[in-house]
C-alpha cells in the first residue's frame, strides 16, 4: 500500500511517491490534503500518515465519555524547535521543560472541573458530560489533526469520519495562540461545531462579533489590555515609551491601538520593534533589538506577545540592559523560582488569579495513573511529594527518589486554570439553562442524544451570549458584547522581601467594567524600584519636564514629546507642568513673578499720600496762597492809580477765576468718583474760560481805551464796565453750554482701567465723550489764540503801562504749555497722566498770574512812586 509523506517541519521541501506534490502547505491546503487522504483512504489507494512528518507526534489524548462531550484542546508540552544560544540566562533542559510544569495544572483544572459538575446534584443533574483533551503542541498541523480527532470521537485523525461512542460534542475549549485559535475556528464552521471558548488569547482579531459570532473567551480581550497600558502610562506620566512585539496580526493590531491610545493620552513612541515568530530568525532578531534597546533614551518598555512567544524571548539578551521599566503581557516571568531568574522593574498584565476550591484536594488526591503518562510526566508528579510543597497540595509518596525538576508546587495557583475552571462552568452553565428552558417548553430531557444533537451547537449560543451566574467564589461571571468574560486585570510585579526572598505583588488592578472611580488603581507603597533610577518612580521622558511658568515649544522635526520650555509672555501663566499653551489672566489679575498663578492687580490713583501727590498739592496750594495774596493787594489799593487803569473789576474777575483754577486741579487727586470725575473737566473747563474771556476784555479795554482817547472817537462810549463784563459773560456762557450738554450726553464717570500698566489698575475718570472733552479743550484754545492775537497786535500801543505787553507773554505761556501738553497726555500712562494735566493747569494759570499781575505788583510794593497819574499820563499825548 503506498504511503504520504507531506511536508517535513525540519526543512521546506515536499516529497510525494504516489500521491501528491505540492510547494506550501497552509491550513486550508492541509484540510484539503486530509480530504484526499480520506478518498484514497477508502478506495485502499493511499495511507496517509502525519507522524512522519511532525517533528513532535500528535499522542493519543485523554478521553472520558459522557452525555454531552466538551473537545479540550489544552497545551501541556512545548519542545522548543532550536538550540539556545551562549548567551540565555537557564540551560537548555531548563527553558525546554519548564512550560510542562506551568500548563499541565490546566490540564487538571479541566478535568478536576468536569468531575465537580458531574458529582453536582444542582448544576446538571441525571447528565454527565465528558470530554475529549489533546495536546495540540501550538502547532498549527498537530492542532487540525488534534481537531480531527476530537470531530470524529476517536483518535482516528480522518475527517469526516464520526464514531459516536458517547454523546453529541457541546462546545471546544483551547488554549491556543491568537492565529491558531481564529484557524480552528475556521475549521469548526465547516464541521458545524461552532461553540469555541478559549481561556488564553484575548483575541482582538475574534473580538469581531460579525466574523466570529460564536466565540468566547474566559480572559479579557487584547482591547482592554491596550487600554490598561495606556492608563498605566499616564499615571506615573510615562510619555517617551518603546514596543517590541511578535510579528503575528493579533499583537500588530494591539500596537496599532496602543500607538493610538498612547498618542491620544500626549505621549510618544521612540521605537516600534518586530521579531518573528521562527524559532531561526528569533535569535537573530531580539540581538538586533538588544541593540536598539541599549541606545534608545526611553527608560519603557513595552513588551507585547502571546505567553508562548514571551516564554522564548524570556531567555534572549534584550533584558540585559539596566534601568529599563518593563511592562509585558503575561505573567510568564514570575512563575520562575528567583534563583532562576530575576525580572527587576517590571509589571506584568495578567487575569486575576484565584484559588480554585477543591482544585487543591483534587491534586493532592487523584490518581494520576489514569492520565496519559510518560517518564516526564511521572517525575512531575513526584516533585508534589517534596516537602517544600505546600501541604494543601502535597501528596504522600512512597519513594524517595529526588526529583531533577523544577519545583512547581508554588505556581499552582499561576497560569489559566482559574480561566479553566471558569471556562468549563460556563459551558455547563449554558448546557444547563438550555435543558431547563427546553424541558419547561416541551418536554423534560430524556437522555435521547439523537434528538438532542439536533440543536445543542446552534441553541447554545444564545444560552452562552446571555449567561450570567455566581461561581463558587462567589464572582460575578458573564460575557460582555464581544463575547469576552467581564472582568479585569491583576497588575503585578516582583518583591524583594528583607531575606532575600522574591513574592510577587499585586501593585494594582485595571477593570473595565468597574465604576470609573474603580477602574484603575496602583499601590505605589508597595512597589520596588532598581538603585538605578535617580527618581522614583522612575521617569521617562523625551525632554524634562516644563516647570510652572514655562510652555512647551515643539521641537520641529521631532515628535510632540520632544520640545523645548520657554517662558510664558507677558500677562500669561501656566500653573502646571508641561503645558503647551500659557493662559491669561483674568482683567483684574497679573501674573506673579515666576508667572506660576495670577495675582491680583494693585488699585492705583494719584493720591495726598504719596511723594507726586503731595508735591503737586503742595504747589497748589503755594500758588492759591499767593493767588490770595495778590488779590488782596488789589483790594487794598483799589483806589490807587494803577488798579483802576488796569480795570480793576476784570481783574477781581481774573483773579478769582485763577484761583479757582488752582482749587480745580485738587479734584483731580485722590479716588475718582462719580462727583469728583463731573467736577474735574466741567469746573476746569468752565474756570479757565472764565479767565481767558477775563483776559481776553483786558486786552479789548487797552484798545478802545487808546483809540478812545483820540478827539471825537465813537469808542468813548464803549468806555466802562459792561462792555468787559460783558465779553466776560458771553464767551465763559458758550463754554458752560458746552459742558452742560457734555453732561446730558455722556458725562464723564469713574471707570476702572486694567490695561494702562502692567500690574495695575488704574482707576481713573472716563471722559464719557471724547469729542466733548476735545470741543472744550479746543474752546480754551480758541479763546486763548483770540487774546494772543488781539495782545500781539497791541503791544507797541504807547503807554506808561501798557498791559497789552504782559498779556501777550502770559497767552505766548499759556499756549506754549497746553501745547505741549496734548502729546504728553496722549504718551503717559496710569497716574501720570492726571499729573500732567494737573500741572498743565497750574503751570498756565501761574504764567497767568505771573505774567499779568506780578509786574504790577512791583509797582504797587516796590515802586509806589510810579503808581500815579502823572506817571501814568506822562505818554498821554505821544
Amino acid at each position: 500500500m503506498p504511503s504520504c509523506y507531506i511536508w517535513s517541519g525540519k526543512s521546506e521541501r515536499y516529497h510525494s511517491r504516489s500521491c501528491f506534490t505540492a510547494l506550501k502547505m497552509e491550513a486550508h491546503l492541509f484540510l484539503i490534503v486530509l480530504m484526499l487522504c480520506d478518498i484514497l483512504w477508502k478506495t485502499a489507494e493511499c495511507q496517509c500518515t502525519l507522524g512522519n512528518y511532525l517533528s513532535t507526534e500528535l499522542r493519543p489524548g485523554y478521553h472520558r465519555d459522557g452525555d454531552i462531550m466538551i473537545g479540550g484542546l489544552v497545551t501541556v508540552e512545548i519542545s522548543y524547535p532550536f538550540h539556545l544560544p551562549s548567551f540565555t540566562t537557564l540551560p537548555s533542559f531548563v527553558v525546554s521543560t519548564y512550560p510542562l510544569l506551568l500548563k499541565y495544572y490546566n490540564f487538571l483544572a479541566f478535568v478536576s472541573a468536569v468531575e465537580e459538575i458531574n458529582n453536582s446534584s444542582e448544576l446538571l443533574p441525571n447528565l454527565t458530560l465528558g470530554f475529549h483533551i489533546y495536546d495540540p503542541y501550538n502547532n498549527l498541523l498537530l492542532m487540525y489533526t488534534a481537531a480531527m480527532s476530537i470531530f470524529s470521537g476517536m483518535d482516528t485523525k480522518i475527517p469526516n469520519y464520526i464514531c459516536k461512542t458517547s454523546g453529541p460534542l457541546a462546545a471546544v475549549i483551547e488554549g491556543l495562540p491568537a492565529e491558531l485559535s481564529s484557524q480552528f475556528s475556521s475549521l469548526s464552521k465547516i464541521y458545524h461545531y461552532p461553540q469555541q471558548i478559549s481561556y488564553t488569547s484575548g483575541n482582538l482579531v475574534m473580538s469581531d462579533k460579525v466574523e466570529f459570532p460564536y466565540f468566547y473567551q474566559t480572559v479579557p480581550s487584547d482591547l482592554h489590555l491596550c487600554a490598561g497600558i495606556v492608563k498605566l502610562l499616564k499615571h506615573f506620566g510615562w510619555t517617551w515609551v518603546g514596543i517590541i512585539a511578535s510579528s503575528d496580526e493579533n499583537s500588530m493590531r494591539a500596537v496599532q491601538i496602543l500607538t493610538k491610545g498612547i498618542e491620544q493620552s500626549e505621549g510618544c513612541i521612540e521605537f516600534i520593534e518586530t521579531f518573528s515568530q521562527s524559532s531561526s530568525l528569533l535569535f537573530q532578531g531580539m540581538k538586533n533589538i538588544s541593540q536598539i534597546i541599549h541606545k534608545s533614551s526611553t527608560k519603557v518598555i513595552i513588551l507585547y506577545c502571546s505567553k508562548d512567544y514571551t516564554e522564548m524571548v524570556s531567555h534572549t539578551s534584550i533584558w540585559e540592559a539596566t534601568g529599563k521599566v518593563w511592562i509585558i503581557t503575561t505573567e510568564w516571568e514570575f512563575a520562575l523560582p528567583s534563583y532562576f531568574i530575576d525580572r527587576k522593574n517590571t509589571l506584568a498584565f495578567t487575569v486575576g488569579k484565584k484559588i480554585i476550591p477543591n482544585f487543591h484536594n483534587f491534586v493532592r488526591e487523584v490518581n494520576h495513573a489514569i492520565f496519559p503518562n510518560d517518564s516526564f510526566k511521572s517525575m512531575w508528579w513526584k516533585d508534589l511529594c517534596n516537602k517544600q510543597c505546600p501541604k494543601s497540595i502535597q501528596r504522600s509518596c512512597s519513594s524517595d527518589e529526588p526529583s531533577f525538576f523544577l519545583l512547581h508546587c508554588d505556581i499552582i495557583n499561576s497560569g489559566d486554570s482559574y480561566n479553566v475552571y471558569n471556562a468549563v462552568y460556563s459551558l455547563a452553565h449554558a448546557l444547563h439553562n438550555m435543558i431547563t428552558s427546553r424541558s419547561r417548553n416541551t418536554t423534560i430531557w430524556s437522555g435521547e442524544s439523537e434528538s438532542f444533537s439536533d440543536f445543542l451547537p446552534w441553541k447554545l449560543h444564545h444560552y452562552l451570549k446571555n449567561l450570567h451566574f455566581k461561581n463558587a467564589l462567589g464572582e460575578e461571571i458573564f460575557f460582555d458584547e464581544n463575547g469576552d468574560l467581564a472582568i479585569g486585570y491583576d497588575i503585578i510585579s516582583p518583591v524583594l522581601l528583607p531575606d532575600g526572598t522574591r513574592i510577587n505583588e499585586i501593585v494594582g488592578s485595571y477593570n473595565p467594567y468597574a465604576p470609573a472611580e474603580q477602574e484603575f488603581t496602583i499601590y505605589e507603597k508597595v512597589m520596588t524600584w532598581d538603585s538605578t533610577f535617580t527618581k522614583i518612580p522612575p521617569e521617562s521622558r523625551c525632554s524634562p519636564s516644563c516647570l510652572p511658568g514655562f510652555r512647551k515649544l515643539t521641537k520641529e522635526g521631532e515628535p510632540v514629546c520632544c520640545y523645548d520650555c520657554i517662558p510664558c509672555p507677558e500677562g500669561e501663566v501656566s500653573n502646571q507642568t508641561d503645558m503647551d499653551a500659557c493662559m491669561k489672566c483674568p482683567e483684574d489679575q497679573w501674573p506673579n513673578q515666576k508667572k506660576d498663578a495670577c495675582i491680583l492687580k494693585v488699585i492705583t490713583f494719584l493720591t495726598y499720600e504719596e511723594p507726586l501727590g503731595i508735591t503737586l498739592t503742595f504747589i497748589c496750594i503755594f500758588l492759591i496762597l499767593i493767588n490770595t495774596v495778590i488779590l488782596g493787594i488789589f483790594i487794598h489799593y483799589k483806589a490807587t492809580p494803577i488798579v483802576k487803569a488796569n480795570n480793576r473789576e476784570l481783574s477781581y474777575i481774573l483773579l478769582i477765576s485763577l484761583m479757582l483754577c488752582f482749587l480745580c486741579s485738587l479734584v483731580f487727586i485722590g479716588h475718582p468718583d462719580k462727583v469728583t470725575c463731573i467736577l474735574r473737566q466741567t469746573a476746569f473747563g468752565i474756570s479757565f474760560s472764565i479767565a481767558l474771556s477775563s483776559v481776553l476784555a483786558k486786552t479789548i479795554t487797552v484798545i478802545i481805551a487808546f483809540h478812545a482817547m483820540k478827539p471825537g472817537s465813537k469808542l468813548r462810549k464803549l468806555m466802562g464796565s459792561k462792555v468787559s463784563l460783558s465779553i466776560v459773560l458771553f464767551c465763559s456762557l458758550i463754554q458752560t453750554v458746552l459742558c452742560v450738554v457734555w453732561l446730558f450726553t455722556a458725562p464723564p464717570f469713574p471707570y476702572l482701567n486694567k490695561n494702562s500698566e502692567i500690574g495695575t489698575i488704574l482707576t481713573e475718570c472716563n471722559e464719557g465723550s471724547i469729542v466733548a472733552f476735545y470741543c472744550v479743550l479746543g474752546y480754551l484754545g480758541f479763546l486763548a489764540a483770540i487774546s494772543f492775537i488781539v495782545a500781539f497786535l497791541a503791544r507797541n500801543l504807547p503807554d506808561s503801562f501798557n498791559e497789552a505787553k504782559y498779556i501777550t507773554f502770559s497767552m505766548l505761556v499759556f499756549c506754549s504749555v497746553w501745547v505741549s501738553f496734548i502729546p504728553t497726555y496722549l504718551s503717559t500712562k496710569g497716574k501720570y497722566t492726571v499729573a500732567v494735566e494737573i500741572f498743565a493747569i497750574l503751570a498756565s494759570s501761574a504764567g497767568l498770574l505771573g505774567c499779568i499781575f506780578f509786574p504790577k505788583c512791583y509797582v504797587i510794593l516796590l515802586r509806589p512812586e510810579r503808581n500815579s497819574r502823572k506817571c501814568l499820563s506822562k505818554y498821554k499825548n505821544y
